[in-house]
């Protein structure tokens, strides 16, 4: 089906999704590297947003041409705190967050059928840089947590894309502060469990982490990401079992990452 003009698509994800798969991009890290971009910075892709835009938008497009459905966008590590310590400012910032919409919207644009645009949101442990996004457990309240994600998340809304994508959560208590932040918003999304096995990085079973999102009409999916491949396909039955919504799987591709 064509895109509707200005390449938003004619019809909704959530529509989509209930007549069948739906094929997200791949990596957009992966491809950057492929393209030669240097992604050594605490920012990681979300530095090119303000030095390389034009980079972002080629990896998108290349994602596209090789029949991407769904654009993931390079806001994984923009937070207004690590613009913060480049020196951006909270306008600046929430245009770069609308940038990276933007960017993801242009490629999505350039092919005569659907492409949907889904706004990334990563856990609070992205902005730290650290890897304790793949531990949890921040030692931070669930309202602290809240307060960190909702002006992201509604300078991200405001940007117009598809789907916010709530992306490499590592436990509940960062899961139940992004569905709080996300109240209001006015946008369908997807909550995406960084595991470990059956649990949570955090440890908590998976049962728990899905049944959080009973109640939560705005939940369009549920599934994992960011994980080992062998534990993808139990996640995905007990993410179907548990909340009977369709099911967003991307794990790694089965490398470990070293956070020295």
């Amino acid at each position: 089906m064509a895109g509707a003009p200005g390449g938003a698509p004619v019809r909704t994800l959530a529509r989509a999704l209930a007549t069948g798969p739906v094929l997200l991009d791949g990596g957009l890290s992966n491809q950057l590297e492929a393209q030669g971009c240097d992604l050594s910075d605490a920012l990681w892709s979300a530095r090119l947003l303000a030095d390389g835009p034009g980079q972002i938008e080629a990896a998108h497009t290349a994602y596209v041409r090789a029949g991407a459905q769904v654009l993931i966008t390079s806001g994984y590590q923009a937070t207004f705190e690590g613009f913060a310590r480049r020196g951006i400012g909270r306008a600046e910032a929430a245009e770069l967050f609308a940038r990276s919409v933007r960017l993801a919207r242009r490629a999505a644009g350039a092919v005569e059928r659907d492409v949907w645009v889904a706004a990334s949101v990563g856990p609070y442990g992205a902005m730290l840089a650290d890897g304790s996004e793949y531990r949890g457990r921040y030692g931070i309240t669930g309202r602290e947590l809240e307060r960190f994600h909702r002006p992201r998340i509604e300078a991200l809304a405001a940007a117009g894309p598809d789907v916010l994508a709530l992306e490499t959560v590592p436990d509940v208590d960062e899961a139940e502060a992004l569905l709080r932040a996300v109240e209001g918003c006015g946008l369908p999304v997807w909550l995406s469990y960084s595991v470990a096995g059956d649990r949570t990085r955090a440890g908590q079973p998976l049962e728990t982490a899905f049944g959080l999102v009973r109640g939560h009409d705005e939940v369009v999916a549920v599934g994992v990401n960011c994980c080992d491949p062998a534990d993808a396909g139990r996640a995905v039955r007990v993410a179907a079992e548990v909340t009977g919504k369709p099911v967003v799987v991307y794990p790694n591709s089965g490398e470990r990452w070293d956070a020295g």
